[in-house]
């Protein structure tokens, strides 16, 4: 038989399974990803061999690249807060101060420990810095009206920071390439700093705006019909991330401040509104079932021996380390208690967003041994990542929504008024 048919019927008892099952997987200490992660390891070489494809980094780049312009959009239609520094203080933090002190401190391991140079040492922390917005969506806020700070930190930290990596994967990518780096400085910050950015929020905002008003003005005079209603948020992510690359602006940025557009836009339609932020979860966990396949066939044992003791160290340091260390620093003077400070630090999930910008990366600059000690870090991190976060996350959140309930009763039951 077929082996393209062996691999649709796997696919579709995978999806079967999951689908049917996942009233019981949701209270197990288990993720989908590592469903997905352990029937891609089966369908690999070391398995039965019935994914027998071994695809090049460009096409891995446009694979992880689409996922994760559909993920950023959904996190940035779940932001739920007014855009001012107060309400997203704990984002400001986790994206300005933590993300810098992940990649530095991941650069400074690649460099003194593993003998890298600065410039791939600065990649290395680019590429696993970001935390991803895709497998870490049992910890993610779960629907608009979802206030809570835990949750609302972690979705927002997810969806900008892998926008917000780019400029300092050009950084360790111009390094690379030229080791003086007063030559190249200025335009980095001109072109992939400043103007990026900036044109990823301006883009972010007038595409979705424009699409909008588009919908409503048609809607005038005939409406849409109702199945393909849902099409107009895909339409809105492609339309605001190609423009938005045209201009050179950093289209992830765009994407995300899109999802935050068109939900401030459709407020006055609810239905609709959550029409739109349950069609885009579909579509991204449809998305996840391929990627995470994917990788699992695609991890072989020579290798991953061979760099087994690179990947242990900077996984090890990195989710154990380095990321909840940050975390500490970074929300000193807040008021948040111990535990969410820790919960934060615990859940800072790698995943397919250090996959993309590995895979941009070996499309550009980063060639030959170099290019294979990185991937494997990258692969033995996510890998592990996807593991030990999906154990946990499950106890450990159910652990925190039932604190967070009797700290609520608490508070109600101590303010609330006297009985005459």
């Amino acid at each position: 038989m077929d082996i393209y048919i062996l691999d649709l019927l796997v696919i579709g008892l995978l999806l079967l399974l999951v689908t049917l099952g996942s009233g019981w997987i949701s209270r197990w200490p288990l993720s989908y990803a590592q469903i997905y992660l352990l029937v891609g390891i089966l369908l690999g070489p070391y398995g039965f061999n019935l994914i027998q494809i071994r695809p090049d980094a460009e096409f891995l780049q446009r694979v992880t690249e689409f996922v994760v312009i559909v993920s950023v959009f959904s996190c940035g239609n779940k932001m739920n807060r007014p855009l001012n520094l107060r309400a997203w203080n704990s984002t400001a933090r986790l994206i300005g101060l933590l993300m810098p002190i992940s990649i530095f401190a991941i650069a400074a391991v690649g460099h003194w420990i593993l003998g890298l140079n600065w410039g791939a040492a600065i990649l290395l922390g680019a590429i696993l810095a970001p935390t991803d917005p895709v497998l870490a969506s049992d910890v993610q806020l779960t629907d608009v009206k979802d206030k809570d700070e835990l949750r609302f930190g972690l979705t927002s930290e997810g969806g900008l920071n892998d926008a917000l990596a780019f400029p300092f994967v050009y950084f360790g990518l111009h390094w690379l390439e030229d080791d003086n780096w007063q030559s190249w400085l200025g335009q980095w910050v001109a072109v992939d700093l400043i103007w990026a950015i900036a044109a990823g929020i301006v883009m972010g905002i007038l595409v979705p705006k424009a699409v909008v008003w588009i919908d409503h003005y048609l809607q005038r005079y005939r409406e849409i019909d109702e199945i393909l209603e849902d099409f107009v948020a895909l339409s809105t992510i492609l339309l605001t991330y190609s423009l938005t690359e045209v201009v050179n602006g950093y289209g992830f940025l765009a994407v995300f401040v899109a999802g935050i557009v068109v939900q401030r836009s459709y407020r006055h339609d609810p239905e609709k509104q959550h029409s739109q932020f349950e069609f885009t979860e579909q579509v991204e966990k449809l998305l996840e079932v391929g990627t995470i396949l994917l990788l699992g066939s695609l991890l072989l044992v020579e290798p991953m021996r061979q760099f087994a003791g690179d990947g242990l160290l900077v996984a090890g340091l990195l989710l154990f380390v380095i990321r909840p260390v940050g975390v500490w620093i970074s929300t000193i003077g807040t008021r948040f208690p111990p535990q969410k400070r820790w919960l934060l630090g615990w859940f800072g999930i790698r995943g397919v967003g250090s996959l993309y910008y590995l895979t941009y990366a070996l499309g550009e600059s980063l060639k030959g041994e170099l290019a294979e000690r990185i991937a494997w870090i990258t692969y033995i991190t996510v890998v592990i990542s996807v593991i030990i976060h999906g154990i946990s996350s499950t106890p450990l959140m159910n652990w925190y929504e039932r604190r967070t309930k009797r700290r609520r009763k608490n508070v109600n039951l101590a303010t609330r008024p006297e009985e005459s």
